[in-house]
């Protein structure tokens, strides 16, 4: 029993005011009684362990009129707080003729949150605004509703009220370091909510303005202003504060301050040989300031350390030796005894012993023939002891290994060896290993324009960034480039950029001189051993961004573990790059020389036979992934077989991972395949297994193009079957996109080509899609529900319930759109039946979606909100942002139906933030939206600048929504 006390009490006591007063031990709950019993609990726990007097107390808990009985109500609720605090009772103490609580630092939450304030205030001033910005995040968090909610009493009034304030000031702060870090869009959505519930609050419009000007929302960041000055004129007879009229006139001014953020030593001592062997640095040396810093660094730091030692790896014309020479003349004061320097041939077919190296060296530091001996370890031996006491620096270019290093290595404090190499020498001990990275594209424009010169280069800049990205930002190759321009005055930028536009001669023509890029890429190609060259040959035929080790595995014919021990064999060498761990990727002139080497050393069969394997890696997991999104769909059934399986997933969020994480790949594949007229009917099937990389919005419009190349390519090969699909999936991302008019096209050439082949993917899908266009359009509802009642029936032929389903919740629109509101809430109902039975999260979305509208078109707005917000849900665990903009708009619209204009602005600006989801066409319906709740708000200027907008939106785009638009305008302008 005893033992269980002690374990009782050794957890410690916690309490919490921000929210509801609740006292806990560990994770159990403590009552803490009524609500006047609350309150003095509360009362002693904010005055951080001082002693509240009896009289206080009273005052605090009743104020003018306190019951006859107060002093002994008062010793009642104390009696029960040490009751329920047990075996620590003792927190709470009696003296001076009243009590106090006293308990250790981090038991009460506004304790914690002034802590989490203080860190984050000094990491503001220290320049880590990110950090600070998290600190302030866990503090809010802390919040749990109302401070001291429930509670009676003018003490507990006072509180509050004070709880309330700083609770704001830390939102300010928040969303002043929000906008500091980039998170501008998503800011309005919260400052457009707290304006309009603080509306006398000048900081938060402040930061409203800032955040809608940051979003290129200028117009409306000056009507904050304009809406805020009426305000104030109105109600308070007073002028903006001097910080908001200054921003103003800043904003007017497009003020660029406003934009979004982004010891020399001598020697002493006898005299001895100091060489001075660094070959010359060239004279247009540019950019590389970061690794120019990190390299300088370490050698500046060499005195006093027994060996610095740092290794530069990269691909060949990177730029390794360059740099190198670069940094060691710049750290030369750092060494006054000399300057070693050899190039060990690494790269070529026959590299420089060691051995020799060091006679080498061993002269140059003033030691004579005679004296050097025969044998390595003799050499090194006496270099070393030669180097005692000495701060040389050697630079030892172009290393094959760590084995050809380790014997030239100093040894010694206070010299230091600079390594360049095509390998990584993770194998060399204590080494500082830096990978050489192609130069960003200022610094590689930069060099291009010294080497040309100004004048040329400024003329057709467009031109000459076009060049520089031609050879892949690597050094070696822009120098040629440049240097073949400099050579022919009558050659323009431009038609050096079209020269090189050319994949296929592109090596061939960054040729000048003795510089080749081929030749340098052929060096390291020659040492690879022959497993090794096929890997290098075949994983450059895929045209993707990069590629993972499952897919490269597949690639191979290999199975993961030995393919990664090959691959990571390359990356060491400096041929491929590690992207991420288990990802990887060709530097754009490398991949070109991988499939030079593919169409000379490869066969034909070899490399159809590689690709085919990626296209049923890919079209197998994606089905997969559909299959887990989509359970019941039928598409999975009337896809390509594939040779191989794909990948298997624990779970739908796993499988999204891999789908978003490879849709750059996938989607590169299937236009690759399409290009074969042998796979193209695979790659229409992949275009329709990915479906997400639509709807996602994020790869919207990557996805529009494939499918656009799939159908043509298709088309080309005759192919009825695969064009017909491609088709439907493309009119699905056009009309995702808003762009109904071509949506409607595609879809119509879709449903043809597939009913001239009976192929039940279109017949079902497109009339479906039709009716969505006709619907949402507001075309022809007529024709709307023809085509979905046709759909109903192609997918229930087919059996495909959850097609079945959608269909049943599309054509609740169109009954809604014609007025049979009841009918059209019991069809959603019925979509919503059959999705729960099969249990399909992301069609359950949209089915839920379908009924929040028809909710909200018969005016039952608290059961929308409820469809509408489980939908919201759905959408953002299937990681779908354009349906989440979507869910927010409905929502927006919903809060209006209600009257509740603050929650419907804050969701339309959400749904703005996800910009680019859904197209210039759904952004001008948001802003509608956005404008009437703002006029609620009273923030007519701001309605009427987004109103603006989106009118010339919809006149842009010839949408029917212009007139609803003119006729707000012309409404607030009457008013």
């Amino acid at each position: 029993m005893a033992a269980e006390r002690e374990r009782v009490r050794g957890q410690q006591l916690r309490f919490t005011v921000l929210g509801p007063v609740r006292a806990w031990r560990g994770d159990e709950q403590i009552s803490t009684g009524s609500p006047q019993q609350k309150a003095l609990l509360a009362a002693l726990l904010l005055r951080g362990g001082r002693t509240a007097t009896a009289p206080e107390l009273i005052d605090g808990l009743w104020g003018d009129e306190p019951p006859d009985a107060a002093i002994a109500a008062l010793r009642t609720y104390a009696s029960r707080l040490r009751k329920a605090f047990g075996p620590d009772s003792d927190v709470l103490v009696s003296e001076s003729g009243g009590y106090a609580i006293r308990i250790g630092m981090g038991a009460l939450d506004t304790d914690v949150a002034e802590q989490l304030a203080a860190e984050a205030e000094k990491a503001q001033h220290s320049g880590d605004r990110t950090r600070a910005r998290e600190l302030i995040n866990k503090a809010l968090d802390l919040w749990d509703g109302e401070p001291l909610a429930g509670l009676p009493g003018p003490y507990a009034e006072t509180q509050r009220m004070r709880l309330e304030e700083w609770h704001l000031v830390l939102i300010e702060t928040r969303l002043d370091l929000d906008l500091d870090v980039g998170f501008h869009a998503e800011a309005v959505s919260e400052l457009t909510a707290l304006t309009a519930q603080h509306p006398f609050r000048e900081r938060l419009r402040e930061l409203l303005m800032l955040a809608l000007y940051r979003s290129g929302r200028q117009a409306e960041a000056l009507a904050v202003y304009n809406d805020t000055r009426r305000l104030l004129a109105e109600e308070l007879g007073a002028d903006p504060c001097a910080e908001l009229s200054e921003l103003q006139q800043r904003i007017l001014q497009a003020d660029a301050g406003l934009a979004a953020p982004a010891d020399a030593r001598t020697s002493g001592g006898p005299t001895f040989v100091r060489p001075a062997q660094l070959p010359a640095t060239v004279s247009d040396f540019t950019g590389r300031i970061a690794f120019v810093n990190e390299l300088s660094e370490q050698l500046a730091t060499a005195e006093g350390r027994v060996m610095a030692v740092s290794a530069v790896a990269g691909i060949g014309g990177v730029g390794k030796t360059t740099l190198a020479v670069h940094v060691a003349h710049a750290a030369r004061q750092h060494f006054p005894d000399g300057q070693l320097y050899v190039d060990l041939q690494g790269a070529g077919p026959v590299h420089v012993e060691p051995q020799a190296v060091l006679g080498s060296f061993l002269r140059a530091l003033g030691i004579p023939d005679s004296a050097i001996p025969d044998g390595v370890e003799e050499r090194a031996a006496l270099y070393r002891s030669t180097l005692d006491g000495r701060r040389v620096l050697a630079l030892l270019d172009n290393a094959r290994d760590a084995a050809q290093v380790r014997p030239l290595l100093p040894g010694t404090e206070g010299c230091a060896t600079l390594i360049t190499s095509r390998t990584r020498m993770v194998d060399l001990e204590s080494a500082h290993l830096v990978d050489l990275d192609v130069m960003s594209p200022e610094e590689a424009l930069v060099l291009f324009t010294r080497i040309v010169g100004e004048e040329r280069v400024n003329s057709e800049r467009d031109a000459a960034m076009d060049v520089v990205a031609a050879c892949g930002f690597l050094p070696l190759a822009i120098r040629i480039a440049a240097s073949r321009l400099s050579s022919r005055r009558t050659w323009t930028v431009s038609f050096l950029a079209r020269k090189l536009a050319d994949g296929r001669r592109r090596l061939d023509e960054l040729r000048a001189g003795d510089l080749a890029v081929r030749a340098t890429f052929e060096l390291g190609y020659g040492q690879l051993e022959p497993q090794q060259a096929r890997a290098f040959r075949l994983l450059g035929l895929a045209d993707g961004p990069d590629i993972s080790l499952a897919a490269a595995a597949v690639v191979l014919d290999m199975d993961t573990f030995d393919a990664e021990e090959l691959i990571e064999s390359l990356v060491d060498a400096s041929l491929l790059e590690s992207a991420a761990p288990g990802r990887y990727r060709y530097h754009d002139l490398v991949r070109l020389y991988a499939r030079d080497c593919a169409e000379r050393d490869e066969p034909v069969a070899d490399r159809e036979a590689a690709m085919s394997r990626l296209l049923d890696f890919y079209l197998a997991t994606a089905a997969r992934v559909y299959a887990l999104e989509r359970p019941g769909d039928r598409l999975v059934d009337h896809l390509a077989p594939t040779e191989r399986p794909g990948l298997d997933f624990p779970d739908q969020n796993a499988a999204l991972d891999w789908l978003f994480a490879e849709a750059d790949c996938l989607l590169a594949c299937a236009q690759q395949a399409a290009s074969s007229g042998g796979t193209v009917r695979k790659a229409a099937d992949l275009v329709a297994a990915a479906p997400d990389l639509a709807e996602s919005g994020a790869n919207s419009r990557r996805y529009e193009a494939v499918a656009v190349a799939v159908a043509e390519a298709a088309r080309e090969a005759g192919d009825v079957q695969a064009e017909g699909r491609a088709r439907t999936f493309l009119a699905h991302a056009l009309s995702l996109a808003g762009r109904y008019d071509d949506a409607e096209d595609e879809a119509k050439r879709a449903l043809n080509l597939g009913g001239a082949v009976n192929d039940p993917v279109p017949t079902s899908r497109v009339p479906n899609q039709l009716g969505i266009i006709s619907a949402v359009s507001r075309k022809d509802p007529k024709q709307a529900e023809v085509y979905l009642r046709q759909a109903i029936e192609a997918f229930r032929k087919d059996g495909n319930r959850p097609g079945e389903a959608g269909a049943l919740s599309n054509l609740s629109r169109v009954l809604l759109a014609t007025d049979r509101v009841q009918s059209a809430v019991e069809m959603a109902r019925q979509g919503i039946q059959i999705l729960e039975s099969l249990g399909h999260v992301l069609r359950l979305a949209t089915g839920k979606y379908q009924l929040g509208i028809a909710l909200t078109g018969s005016g039952k707005h608290v059961e929308a909100l409820e469809e509408l917000t489980e939908a919201l849900r759905l959408f953002q665990e299937s990681r779908q942002p354009l349906w989440e903009g979507m869910a927010h708009q409905r929502l927006a619209e919903a809060h209006l139906g209600m009257h509740n204009a603050a929650q419907a602005a804050a969701h339309a600006e959400q749904a703005l933030a996800l910009r680019g989801h859904g197209g210039e066409w759904r952004r001008a319906i948001v802003l509608t939206v956005l404008g009437k709740a703002l006029t609620q708000l009273r923030q007519s200027g701001r309605a009427e600048a987004c109103w603006r907008e989106a009118l010339s939106i919809h006149e842009r785009l010839g949408a029917a929504e212009a007139d609803e638009v003119r006729g707000l305008l012309d409404a607030s302008a009457t008013a």
